[in-house]
Parts: C-alpha cells; structure tokens; sequence
C-alpha cells in the first residue's frame, strides 16, 4: 500500500490551527469525495482507497495517508495539495 506522512510546525494558536485542518478536510471531501470525522485533536479521513488521519499536538501537525492500489496514481498530486495547503494556511 503507498502513501506520504508530512509533519510541519506550527506558532499558531490551537483554535487556527483546528480551523486550517477543518478547511482541509473539508478540501479533501469536496476535491476527492472522502469523509472526515474529528476525535480531539485528530481527523479521520477515509475514501475509495484512502485512509489517513491528521493530528496536531506538541506544536506539530501531523498528516499520515495510505493509499490503494488506484489511489497510488495519485500519491504526488495528492501530496502536493496536502503541502500546498499546510504552507498556506498553517504558521
């Protein structure tokens, strides 16, 4: 199974923080069709052939995606979205 992990860290308060992972998870749902639920400080995003999560803590955010056999076509696009977003939302 292929996938990406991107860590960053971040200044920003925790409720900023909170508000760019929703925006990106609410991105990757309009983008790509996967759902997303929240437990804490950690969202759940799964689709057709997508799993992942995303987490913030300890200053850093934390993205881990594993991708299916289809999905791993889209493994660069995917990632560079993901960092895209992180660098423009997050600080």
């Amino acid at each position: 199974m292929a996938g990406f992990r991107i860590t960053k860290p971040y200044t920003m308060p925790k409720d900023d923080v909170r508000a760019a992972a929703e925006g990106l998870a609410e991105s990757l749902a309009r983008d790509h069709g996967v759902r997303s639920r929240w437990d804490g400080d950690k969202v759940r995003i799964k689709g057709a052939g997508v799993d992942g999560q995303l987490s913030f803590h300890d200053g850093l955010i934390d993205v881990s995606v594993k991708l299916g056999l289809l999905a791993s076509m889209f493994e660069g696009p995917l990632r560079k979205e993901v960092q895209r977003y992180l660098d423009e939302h997050v600080s």
